[in-house]
């Protein structure tokens, strides 16, 4: 239950009889609330399910669009997908409307394909490999960018990388956080009704352990410091981070839900290297009251204030994130918790839910697109015939 899959409960949330079409799916591993969904999955699930396979799914990378396209959408006369990877490209039926919210354009084809690189096993020949796979995904994501008729970004940084690499515009809607879950725990926490009460208590790390997450920058920043780091998340960088990290830093692996809001109350502060689309751990940082150390790249400036909500670190060094921690703690009590929750409510599940349904409506009503001048050029019309006479029955989906 990641960032993306929050999104995807709070669209379940407005279209509570959709169909769900994932590539990969593990019903142990998410909430009740898409649980209860009728899922559709992929052949990549089915092979990431046998023997010689299991763990190493990401090596079906290359594989990954034709499983989005295998997908049957027919007789849908709405398909929503919730996308960072290929669910933009689905193949929805003609007269259906395809609104992509898109997270981020894939990074690991994108501009964070030599960070990826680096870290492909398999040395030249490992590395040659995935250069190779990156140039054809670049080239599909570029054509299937064509295919929805609207596209939602969830942050101002993503409609300018939308804009740069698939010349569409989209709408900015940025992604649901359940603002009451984090600031209840927080209110109700003894142990950090001001900045000054959390003093020894452990700054937190809430990431993937991918390489364009940055999680290494935070590990080595706590070398030599009196302070202590809690990583949560997993990934492939796990055990590489393990090794590196001091005994000041300790892995928690993924946790439960009421864990990490725990964790949330009680730390010191957040500490987000990453160079995110949006980033929702800010957001719940913040609702849990707690400011938030944090790249300046990235969406990071839609959301925290320089010294009201957080502190920035200009560049991707361990110096520049250690002179960051040190300017926090040195604000001590000007980082007003109450306040910190407040400039979350403008991010709470509702008000996503609120705006993302008007903007289906308003392209109900239209049948009209996104300016779309790659769509025409691919040959793909960028806005679709009025649908005041709905050709199917079928419901909604979401992939």
């Amino acid at each position: 239950m990641r960032g993306g899959e929050r999104v995807l409960e709070a669209l379940c949330a407005l279209y509570p009889g959709a169909d769900l079409f994932t590539l990969r799916y593990d019903s142990d591993r998410v909430s009740p609330a898409l649980a209860r969904h009728r899922v559709t999955t992929s052949f990549i699930d089915r092979l990431a399910r046998t023997p010689f396979l299991r763990g190493r799914f990401r090596g079906l990378l290359p594989l990954f669009p034709l499983a989005a396209e295998s997908f049957d959408l027919t007789g849908y006369d709405l398909v929503i997908s919730s996308s960072h990877c290929v669910a933009a490209g689905v193949l929805a039926p003609p007269r259906a409307l395809h609104v992509a919210y898109l997270h981020s354009p894939m990074r690991y084809a994108w501009e964070a394909r030599a960070a990826y690189e680096a870290n492909v096993p398999g040395g030249a020949i490992g590395r040659l490999a995935f250069r190779a796979a990156a140039h054809y995904l670049r080239s599909w994501d570029q054509t299937a960018s064509a295919r929805p008729d609207v596209l939602i970004a969830n942050s101002a940084y993503t409609r300018d990388r939308i804009r740069r690499y698939y010349r569409r515009d989209a709408e900015i809607i940025e992604p649901p956080i359940d603002t009451r879950r984090f600031g209840a725990a927080a209110a109700s926490s003894a142990a950090a009704p001001t900045m000054a009460a959390t003093q020894g208590a452990p700054f937190l790390v809430v990431s993937a352990l991918v390489p364009y997450k940055r999680v290494e920058l935070a590990v080595r920043a706590m070398e030599g410091r009196a302070e202590q780091l809690i990583v949560v998340g997993e990934g492939p960088e796990m055990e590489r981070l393990v090794r590196m990290a001091g005994p000041n830093v300790s892995f928690r692996g993924w946790v439960g839900d009421g864990e990490l809001v725990e964790l949330y109350a009680g730390c010191r502060a957040v500490i987000h290297p990453a160079v995110d689309d949006f980033g929702m751990v800010m957001v719940e940082a913040l609702a849990a009251g707690k400011p938030v150390v944090v790249s300046r790249e990235g969406g990071a400036a839609g959301i925290i204030r320089q010294d009201e909500t957080g502190v920035f670190f200009d560049a991707p060094t361990v110096e520049a994130l250690q002179e960051a921690m040190d300017r926090l703690l040195r604000l001590g009590d000007r980082l007003d918790p109450l306040r910190l929750r407040q400039e979350a409510s403008q991010f709470d599940t509702a008000v996503f839910q609120r705006r993302f349904l008007a903007a289906v409506e308003r392209a109900e009503g239209s049948g009209r697109a996104n300016d779309a001048p790659a769509a025409a050029a691919a040959g793909t019309p960028a806005s679709k015939r009025p649908r005041s006479q709905p050709q199917h029955t079928r419901g909604r989906a979401l992939a």
